[in-house]
């Protein structure tokens, strides 16, 4: 086994085809097919967790969840067999629960899948030839029963169990529909199809006995225990956009005049094309899912339709259209919506609906907001983002950034996030795309399509073409790892293009085949190309010429990996091997063991191998290369694979295939501890943004803060006006509580004098309340004494009379028991003689019936299907006659029950009569007391009703005084809403004049703005010419003392030398007196400047400043004139200024 490990990390795809491929395990995790697993994916926390498939699978062909969401079952084809697996969910991770590979009927697939309602049993059916439905009890691996469900080899699509019921099967498909019943180890059909035969693409149970079939002509079935009993048809229903256009293409159409049947004109093509459009626009019922309400189907291409149970006793009605939202990002977003659905489910709760399309894509909708939001059109959402319908053909990474550019058949490029596992970008053009590649900075893209190559940005949120170039069908194109150059690739020449000049700088030729694979070294000094003509060369940009070469014409490659040092070359082909090539030739190849290799890619560290099979698996393994089956393989696609890449830190291997799906991948050693990265630098945050898109946006702002800043405006106003009218208010409650609380307290008063005025009546009236009762007491007593009395002697009376009735009740029951054993004797010898001769009868049947069986099955050769109808139809007669006899049976059986209840409930009946009288004697007693206390409250509800009506006729005169107010504050609203009206009106026009004076205001700032530019600018002339007068009057002040120190000089001189001549006469000190001279004046420096002042010098000194006082004296001219014509403009705007600017009176 190899050191290196890949895990499985995310998935971007779907497989349309698999059947049943979209089910909810809770209300928040969902499984479909993705590649060549399921996937368990969250809804909230977006994270998968892989279920793998089989070893050596040639993909999926159905799924079915158990009722119970613990078990999935899974229909494969392993090595062109097909099997069934099941996986324990609750387990983490899933495990296998079951294998069932071995089958003792013909068998080439399972098209369809179902559990039972208890999840023991497993109901497969098998495609046509062979068309067997299969009956299992999977656990111990048992087949109850096979039975042939199609002879003419229709297609069966879809396959059932009762919801309710283990032994009851429904199965449908093209003329096909059909109930099975499981009894005594065999399947029955137990429904006979009337009519004519239809396309039946799908149904749903609804209950026990109804199931709801679809067709595909738009048809719905309702079928009771077999029987149909409801049916409807659904028409294809367009957008209201398409249908205004249809409307004015038909009045359009009207214009012109179309020839007849009969015309030579009309073909009979024609009519074939027209019939054939009108079965196409008839809505195919692909997908049908029950629910608590109804039942929801698809109504054709992007809707579904949600049914509704009616009052009736049979009838549904539609009660939601929902439809498939038109995608913008497409090339026609008309036709974005029309995917076929393919599988719809409900959640657990019947929250949420999910769909799958035959374009891979996945939707769902929120079933509340039909209720929130009646009357507006429903659409589905992406579940997460739109995935690749089609192969995909292009890959690629960049450096900066962890983004991952795809191209597909299905015409579009996208831009995936494989950090954040998202999709940032894509879009779809009107040709298909053949090769993609990503700038290292992650800012732009280039995508070879069968027109053109495009070079495009990667703006915030678009991908826009930049720039074009004539390469057509272009298959292979990637970028420099620096970036500056990019290869593109037509037919057997590869073009270098320079990305900052668009310039051809090469064209690399020498291929005879058409190249399929272009990869750059390290340093971008050298390419390796490959293809299908069996030659790998090495190119060198420096000089545009092959540095060296393999070719194995038996070989036609498909892919070439390069080392990290450019020394050694990795290439895949047809011939099933990998091999090794340094300085054009072959080092090693390594089998692939019955395996074709169509992609490779080497880690930047150079320790790891990966390469893509034909078959859709990964390989693992470590480099130098193992001779030996020293690699791991994991599961990964449903096709063979296309393109590979690894990221730039060696963490993430990226894969996909021609199965439209993107499989990232985690690269750990086996010790289970990620690479480490070399460098430690994060990803880049830049994106790219047009100015004009920033433009927009900033004025999108700026209008939306100028309207924030009008409502802050207009409910503070608003709020001003309530808090005015709230203080009004309470002004006026407080003045009402005040004057009610005066009131009160005089009222308070008031009855507090009553109050102990009453205190002393009721005192009085008490004293005589109590001589009154004294006498009363003793009245009663005597009288209850004698009431005693009486009641006593009656009770005695009613004693005699009960024992009487016990009596004839005993006597009754006597008579009564003897008269239900004489019953029940002759009933036993009636019926016993009936069982007798019922039993013959059903002796004399059952060999009549053996007779016929004789008889049918020798005629069973010649006429088959008569033979059928007729043994089924004695069957069921037989079966009928059966019933009838259990049934009367179980009625005697009940008749005898009956009897025997009646028996026991007299019993019960005199002891309860028993018990009743001493109950009523309690209850005489209790009611006597109950009179009394009732007649005390009747009293209190009395003076408590007259004081309600008090209070409620005060009420209702305070509601009469509320709706006179709130009449009078209607009025008054109605009036400051006219006056606010008109307030608004008069301050619209004196927002456009202020508007237009502050632009005025602008265009004035803006020309101060300039003039002050020019002051500054003739201010800044002015400095540097003062510097200039400046700096010459320095010179001119140091030549004339240099003038004044050589006349200064020469004086000396003068005089020196006239005291040297004094000493002409002495030769001596003449001598030391000229050589005194020399060594004092005469110098080298002296002897320069002595030179170096001479005439021309003079000359050009003057000359000079002579120039500069004129340029001077023109500036200064020029200066004068630009103030005066400065200070003229200022006055022109002072003067402008308070004329326009005047005040603005704020209402």
């Amino acid at each position: 086994m190899s050191v290196i490990v890949a895990q499985s990390l995310h998935i971007f795809g779907l497989r349309s085809r698999v059947a049943n491929n979209v089910c909810y395990f809770d209300e928040q995790i969902i499984i479909y097919p993705s590649g060549n697993s399921c996937v368990k994916y969250h809804l909230e926390q977006k994270w998968q967790k892989f279920i793998p498939g089989s070893e050596k699978s040639q993909g999926m062909l159905a799924l079915a969840m158990s009722p119970s969401r613990r078990y999935l079952a899974i229909s494969e084809t392993v090595q062109e067999k097909p099997t069934i697996t099941i996986y324990e969910l609750s387990s983490v991770p899933c495990k296998k629960r079951k294998v069932l590979s071995v089958f003792d009927f013909p068998v080439q697939e399972f098209v369809s899948l179902a559990f039972s309602p208890d999840s023991k049993y497993l109901v497969a059916q098998t495609g046509p030839p062979e068309s067997n439905l299969a009956y299992w009890m999977w656990e111990k691996q048992r087949t109850m029963a096979i039975v042939k469900t199609d002879i003419q080899n229709n297609p069966v699509y879809q396959v059932s169990f009762n919801p309710q019921d283990n032994t009851q099967v429904c199965i449908t498909g093209n003329g096909i529909f059909k109930l099975f019943r499981y009894t005594e180890g065999t399947l029955k059909q137990t429904n006979f199809q009337r009519g004519e035969p239809q396309n039946y693409l799908s149904h749903a149970w609804l209950t026990e006995d109804r199931v709801m079939v679809g067709t595909d002509t738009g048809k719905l079935f309702l079928f009771e225990s077999g029987d149909l009993r409801w049916e409807t048809s659904i028409e294809c229903k367009e957008r209201p956009s398409e249908v205004e256009k249809d409307e004015l293409a038909h009045e359009s159409e009207s214009l012109i005049e179309f020839p007849t049947a009969s015309s030579p004109d009309l073909s009979s093509e024609m009519l074939c094309e027209a019939v054939g459009q009108q079965q196409a626009s008839l809505p195919q019922i692909s997908a049908i899912a029950a629910y608590s309400k109804g039942f929801a189907c698809s109504a054709g291409p992007g809707v579904v339709l949600l049914f509704e149970k009616t009052e009736e006793k049979e009838g549904y009605r539609e009660n939601r259209e929902i439809r498939i939202p038109q995608d913008q990002r497409t090339s026609d977003p008309n036709q974005s919506d029309k995917q076929d659905v393919m599988c719809m489910c409900f959640s657990p709760s019947e929250e949420t609906l999910l769909i799958s399309t035959n374009k891979n894509q996945l939707y769902i909708f929120t079933m509340s907001s039909t209720e929130i939001i009646k009357g507006e059109p429903a659409h589905f959402e992406y579940l997460n983002f739109p995935l690749h319908s089609a192969a995909i053909t292009g890959l690629d990474i960049c450096i900066r950034k962890p983004l991952v550019a795809t191209c597909s058949l299905d015409r579009s490029v996208r831009i995936w996030n494989y950090e954040t596992n998202t999709l940032d970008l894509y879009k779809e053009y009107q040709e298909e795309a053949y090769a993609v590649s990503l700038h290292p900075t992650g800012l732009y893209v280039l995508a070879g399509f069968s027109d053109k190559l495009r070079l495009m940005n990667l703006l915030i949120d678009d991908i826009r073409t930049f720039k074009d170039f004539t390469v057509r069908g272009c298959r292979e194109c990637t970028f420099s790892n620096g970036g500056h150059l990019f290869a593109a690739v037509n037919g057997n020449v590869i073009h270098i293009y320079s990305t900052t000049s668009f310039e051809n700088v090469n064209n690399l030729k020498g291929h005879n085949g058409k190249v399929r694979s272009v990869i750059w070294s390290a340093d971008d000094n050298k390419l390796i190309s490959c293809g299908t003509d069996g030659a790998v060369y090495e190119w060198s940009l420096l000089t545009g010429k092959r540095e060296s070469e393999c070719v194995l014409k038996s070989c036609s490659y498909s892919g070439v990996a390069i080392s990290p040092d450019a020394k050694i070359i990795f290439a895949v082909g047809s011939d099933q091997t990998l091999k090794e090539i340094s300085d054009s030739s072959i080092l090693c190849e390594v089998p692939t063991f019955d395996v074709t290799y169509t992609a490779i890619v080497v880690s930047h560290s150079g320790r790891m191998v990966f390469t893509g099979t034909s078959m859709g698996t990964i390989r693992s393994m470590k480099y130098p290369l193992p001779v030996h089956k020293e690699f791991n393989e994991y599961q990964a696609h449903a096709g063979p694979v296309t393109k590979m890449s690894i990221t730039c830190d060696d963490q993430f291997l990226l894969t996909v295939s021609e199965d439209g799906c993107l499989l990232i991948w985690k690269v750990y050693d086996k010790e289970g501890r990620g690479l480490k990265r070399e460098k430690e630098v994060g990803y880049a945050d830049e994106v790219l943004i047009t100015k004009t898109d920033m433009e927009e946006k900033t004025q999108v702002m700026l209008e939306l803060k100028t309207r924030v800043e009008e409502l802050k405006m207009e409910n503070e106003y608003q709020l001003r006006l309530k808090d005015m009218n709230y203080n009004e208010k309470m002004k006026e409650l407080t003045e009402k509580f005040i004057q009610e609380m005066e009131s009160l307290k005089t009222k308070n008063q008031v009855l507090k004098a009553e109050k102990e005025k009453k205190e002393l009546q009721y005192q009085e009236q008490l004293a005589e309340l109590m001589e009154k009762q004294s006498r009363e007491v003793q009245d009663l007593e005597s009288g209850n004494n004698q009431k005693l009395l009486l009641e006593y002697e009656k009770y005695q009376e009613l004693q005699v009379k009960s024992q009487r009735m016990q009596e004839e009740y005993e006597k009754q029951l006597h008579d009564m028991e003897e008269t239900k054993n004489q019953a029940l004797e002759e009933l036993t010898e009636y019926y016993e003689a009936k069982l007798h001769e019922k039993t013959t009868l059903l002796e004399e049947a059952q060999d009549d019936a053996r007779q016929q069986l004789q008889e049918f099955e020798e005629t069973k050769k010649q006429i088959e299907e008569d033979e059928d109808r007729e043994i089924q139809e004695i069957k069921i007669k037989y079966e009928r006659r059966l019933r009838e006899e259990r049934e009367s049976n179980l009625r005697l059986k009940g008749e005898t029950g009956i009897m025997r209840k009646k028996f026991n409930s007299l019993q019960k009946e005199i002891e309860e009569r028993s018990n009743d009288i001493e109950t009523m004697k309690m209850e005489q007693q209790k009611l006597q007391s109950v009179i009394k206390s009732l007649e005390k409250d009747i009293l209190g509800l009395k003076r408590e009703i007259q004081e309600r009506d008090e209070t409620i006729q005060d009420k209702e005169k305070r509601i009469y005084d509320l709706k006179k107010k709130n009449q009078e504050l209607e009025k008054f609203k109605f009036v400051l809403d006219y006056k606010i009206k008109e307030l608004k009106k008069q301050i619209e026009p004196r927002e456009n004049d202020i508007k237009a004076m502050k632009e005025q205001i602008q265009e004035m700032e803006r020309e101060l703005e300039r003039f002050h530019q020019q002051n500054m600018q003739l201010e800044l002339n002015i400095t540097e010419l003062r510097q200039k007068l400046k700096a010459t009057d320095r010179e001119m002040h140091k030549e004339q003392q240099k003038e004044r120190d050589m006349e200064a000089l020469v004086k000396r001189f003068k005089t020196d030398l006239h005291n040297c001549v004094g000493f002409i006469q002495e030769p001596k000190k003449l001598k030391e007196g000229i050589r005194e001279l020399y060594d004092k004046y005469v110098q080298q420096a002296d002897m320069v400047e002595i030179v170096g002042v001479d005439t021309d010098l003079q000359q050009e000194y003057t000359r000079q400043r002579e120039h500069l006082e004129r340029n001077l004296a023109t500036l200064k001219k020029k200066v004068v004139k630009e103030s005066e014509i400065h200070r003229a403009d200022n006055v022109r705007i002072m003067q402008f200024l308070p004329v326009n600017c005047c005040p603005v009176p704020v209402c």
